[in-house]
């Protein structure tokens, strides 16, 4: 309304009244123009259609006669010219009505299209987190009654649920890897006990049984003794690998010149393994530097010493080689014995793992298993290669700055 009052002042402003006059036949004749006017002179209508009194100067509401529907309502503006007449500018109220009604019906009806999608996706949403979850439950049941091949089946849409349940599938996988290699190890350490105790209930009995025989019972008693000290063996083992695992020799760990503990192994196992019909071979690069523990990297080498000694045969030369290179610090242990065949190179070095079905061999199976635990100490890395002919192993350590 403003603003058709501001184009018929310019009107006004112009060409006069005659010009206004003329302006607003034009407006009224118009028939998509909703407006309605009046010109008043000192309260008495001079021109327009609209029939109602003068009303106040600005804008207001009024009461006006519609030729059609009688006394109805409107909002005016009314403007004072300059030559004191006012002009009214005047829209009926019942179209702003219907817009309002018709605009207050669409949000209504939107407002319920809202409330009716959000009720049904929450209730679909709600079932497929049902039936996600019920997967999971069903699978924890399963588990938790003894089945413990049971998984959670994967919908293949590579969600978010998808992510959680492969997840869980792999920690499953893994606590099953777990258990199975703790039945395994159970099992192994019950079949190595029972060799060394039967013997030593046979040593003891054997003793028992020759009272009289002095001799005889110091002998019996002295392989008893060796008996007993091959349980502790297998305990002392056990529990290095587990103090080895738990992290707290990387506490103790200095600066290891492994070019003169290289030298020093060839001094200390070269007349031995020399003995046993082998010879041993050891050489290193210069200033080769470590930050680890001393005794258990010398056990490390040893017990790959002792296994090269044990699954060879005299005639085999061992050799011992420190070298650095963009990987670390890597020192190696080669013979050219029977070797290993690459199925079982990843399995040897679990614990109590013999490639020996029958266990008839010395040993517990636990030597490359603490070598494999003294590397992740240290950050390292172990490896078992083919030394074409024989068995190569590498002990990979990150070098010291």
């Amino acid at each position: 309304m403003r603003k058709e009052g501001d184009a018929l002042f310019r009107a006004y402003q112009k060409g006069g009244r005659a010009y206004l006059l003329e302006a607003l036949q034009r407006r009224e004749a118009s028939p998509n123009n909703d407006f309605v006017y009046a010109l008043f002179d000192h309260g008495r209508k001079i021109a327009g259609k609209f029939e109602a009194g003068e009303p106040p100067r600005g804008l207001s509401n009024l009461t006006f006669i519609d030729p059609r529907e009688g006394p109805d309502q409107a909002r005016g503006l009314l403007t004072r010219l300059p030559d004191g007449t006012g002009l009214l500018v005047a829209l009926d109220t019942e179209g702003l009505e219907r817009l309002d009604a018709t605009i207050l019906l669409l949000f209504s009806i939107a407002f319920v299209l809202i409330v009716a999608l959000g009720i049904a996706g929450s209730l679909a949403l709600g079932r497929h987190l049902k039936q996600r979850l019920d997967r999971i439950s069903t699978t924890a049941t399963a588990i938790a009654s003894g089945d413990l091949a049971s998984r959670i089946e994967e919908s293949g849409a590579s969600d978010e649920f998808d992510r959680v349940d492969t997840a869980l599938n792999a920690m499953l996988d893994r606590i099953t890897s777990l258990l199975e290699n703790l039945q395994q190890v159970s099992s192994d350490i019950a079949h190595d006990l029972r060799t060394p105790l039967t013997r030593l209930r046979a040593e003891i009995e054997a003793g028992l049984n020759r009272p009289d025989n002095a001799r005889a019972m110091h002998e019996a008693l002295q392989r008893a003794l060796d008996q007993s000290d091959s349980v502790l063996s297998l305990f002392a083992a056990i529990l290095r690998i587990a103090e080895v695992e738990g992290g707290t020799a990387a506490s103790g760990f200095q600066r290891l010149d492994l070019s003169a503990l290289t030298a020093s192994v060839g001094e200390m196992y070269g007349p031995a393994l020399e003995d046993q019909g082998r010879s041993l071979h050891c050489s290193a690069d210069t200033g080769l530097a470590i930050l680890g523990d001393r005794e258990l990297v010398m056990q490390a080498l040893g017990n790959l010493l002792d296994n090269a000694l044990a699954h060879t045969s005299p005639g085999t030369d061992i050799h011992v080689t420190a070298r650095r290179d963009a990987g670390g610090i890597h020192v190696a242990v080669a013979d050219n014995g029977p070797g290993i065949a690459a199925a079982d190179r990843e399995r040897v070095v679990r614990r109590f793992v013999r490639l020996d079905a029958s266990r008839s061999c010395i040993g517990h199976g636990l030597g490359l298993n603490l070598v494999a635990a003294v590397m992740k100490a240290h950050g390292g890395s172990l490896r078992l290669d083919d030394n074409r002919p024989g068995l190569v192993v590498t002990m990979t350590f990150p070098a010291a700055e």
